[in-house]
């Protein structure tokens, strides 16, 4: 028979026998859990990118769909110049929010909770549409004065490129007229002999994709100037007849671009005779262009902090977002890839302190609240081009870009020791 000391001495051990049995247990449905969530990256990272794109939009959307834009955005800019930017800051805002979020409303509604969230962001923006074009309206744009409208007026003609079933056929006859006479009056603006040339390109291919007539004068002079004189090289176009190391060739030339070529392709008579050549070279640019930026993301999902305009953010790698939404990133990158690259930076970027205000508007600043950053031309609407760097919502939920666990981008894999191979320069 047992002393009572070994009696107690048997039921614990057996207990910690059984709880070390329950701790094993939990240990590998946490691994099987980790493992599942691994697999799953692809789902959560789009609702994060999704959720990011409305936090971001939410503010000048909801305000401008109920003609309080103007009334209710706080305008931050260099000191002295809050009066001169808010002539132009509210177009800002609007466009280059509709500019990037349009590829995602373009799928249009569904009965998927993401599908439901993206119909509210239609009926906004068509509202928007509405508001800022209507003469009447508390909230109605400046198109034509001073010389920044022309930039928004194009980047707003490229979100209606970017979204013809969903911003275009879904306004009524009126709103529609409105648009095209305040692209129209756009045309007062002489752009600029640098990316400018872009923006009234962009307005005419606007024009003559929705109403099948535009002026070609300021097409061809864009199109000549960045084709026969401004190439640089190695994927590169100068902004103007010097070459300037900053990021405007993803901010504005090169995805500005590829649209209106292929906008000509598909409107103009003989389009993919006479533009087709010339579509399939900068494409090709572009792709290597697309392989640069995500060269310059970090392990840490950092990049470098280089020339003007850095307070457009994460807009900086709009290039590789659009690239990656046509479906046509170079053989040996990975959409899983630059999903993980791209997740990473807009992260650690949007995560900083001080990014929004205390009413969720942006602010000044790369990496939270930096005034100093911003020049003279940046103010609260200037900073909504980062929208530009989640194009790639454009793709279905079920596209291999969001399904599957992350993959290594070049940094990451070179950073790492992997044993890779380098693309080298381009010669066309």
């Amino acid at each position: 028979m047992l002393s009572k000391a070994k009696r107690i001495i048997v039921p614990v051990f057996i207990l910690f026998m059984i709880a070390g049995l329950d701790v094993h247990s939990q240990n590998l449905n946490n691994k099987k859990s980790t493992a599942g969530n691994k697999d799953n990256e692809g789902k959560s990272e789009r609702e994060y990118f999704v959720s990011t794109l409305t936090r971001i939009v939410h503010p000048v959307l909801e305000a401008l769909s109920n003609d309080e834009l103007k009334k209710l955005m706080l305008v931050e800019a260099k000191k002295g110049l809050k009066a001169e930017r808010e002539q132009y800051t509210y177009l800002e805002a609007f466009g280059r929010s509709l500019s990037g979020i349009a590829p995602w409303l373009e799928l249009g509604p569904d009965k998927t909770p993401e599908g439901q969230l993206r119909e509210k962001y239609i009926r906004l923006s068509l509202k928007c549409i509405h508001n800022a074009t209507d003469p009447q309206s508390p909230d109605f744009m400046n198109f034509d004065k001073g010389d920044q409208p022309v930039v928004d007026a194009a980047f707003f003609a490229q979100a209606l490129i970017r979204a013809p079933r969903q911003l275009w056929d879904r306004l009524d006859t009126t709103t529609k007229a409105n648009v095209v006479r305040a692209l129209k009056s756009s045309r007062a603006i002489k752009p600029y002999e640098s990316n400018w040339l872009f923006f009234s390109a962009m307005v005419e291919a606007a024009l003559l994709k929705f109403t099948g007539s535009c002026e070609m004068k300021p097409i061809d002079h864009a199109l000549n100037k960045f084709t026969q004189t401004w190439y640089k090289g190695d994927g590169l176009y100068s902004d103007g007849k010097i070459f300037h190391w900053d990021y405007y060739n993803s901010y504005v030339i090169q995805p500005m671009f590829l649209e209106i070529l292929k906008t000509l392709e598909e409107c103009e008579p003989n389009g993919k005779e006479k533009y087709g050549k010339t579509y399939d070279l900068v494409l090709k640019r572009a792709q290597r262009y697309a392989d640069i930026l995500e060269s310059l993301i970090s392990p840490e999902g950092t990049y470098p902090p280089i020339g003007r305009s850095l307070a457009y953010r994460f807009g900086v790698f709009q290039l590789l977002s659009q690239i990656a939404l046509m479906q046509k990133l170079p053989k040996y990158i990975t959409p899983r890839e630059v999903r993980a690259a791209l997740y990473t930076v807009i992260k650690r970027q949007i995560s900083a302190p001080g990014t929004f205000d205390k009413k969720g508007w942006l602010q000044i600043g790369m990496v939270g609240h930096q005034p100093a950053i911003g020049e003279r031309y940046i103010s609260t609407g200037s900073l909504y081009l980062c929208s530009e760097a989640f194009l790639v919502l454009g793709l279905p939920s079920q596209n291999d870009f969001w399904t599957g666990k992350d993959m290594d981008w070049i940094s990451k894999k070179i950073w790492e020791g992997k044993n890779i191979s380098i693309e080298h320069s381009i010669n066309y």
